[in-house]
């Protein structure tokens, strides 16, 4: 059993950058693929980006593209997801996930068997 609790959001002006972590405990860290997801209000929950276990695989949602950065720490079993040139779309609360998928990206919300309780960021214009 893996337990995820996400940090790092707040609010953000329009151009500016946050950085989430997202610390696990229990489990086998190195073993589960990673993945940020987000919710806006009235709207499904999107995925964001997902790491494999290596740190070698980044897929990204196209509207975040070129402007956040995912990565992963497994002598700290911790995920971060680097925020840059934020927009007001992007608020919303921001949830990491594990997955114990490893055969293929892992970038719907049924992939993943572990979440973290959220963390709310919102970006003023």
């Amino acid at each position: 059993q893996v337990q995820l609790v996400e940090s790092g959001g707040g609010l953000v002006q329009a151009g500016g950058s946050l950085r989430l972590s997202c610390a696990a405990s229990g489990g086998t860290f190195s073993s589960y693929a990673l993945g940020w997801f987000r919710q806006a209000p009235g709207k499904e929950r999107e995925f964001v980006a997902t790491i494999g276990w290596s740190g070698s695989n980044t897929p990204y949602a196209d509207s975040v593209k070129g402007r956040f950065t995912i990565s992963r720490d497994n002598a700290r079993n911790t995920v971060y997801l680097q925020m840059n040139s934020l927009k007001p779309e992007d608020t919303a609360v921001y949830y990491c996930a594990a997955s114990e998928i490893y055969y293929r990206a892992a970038t719907v919300p049924s992939d993943y068997a572990y979440w973290g309780q959220g963390t709310q960021v919102t970006v003023s214009s």
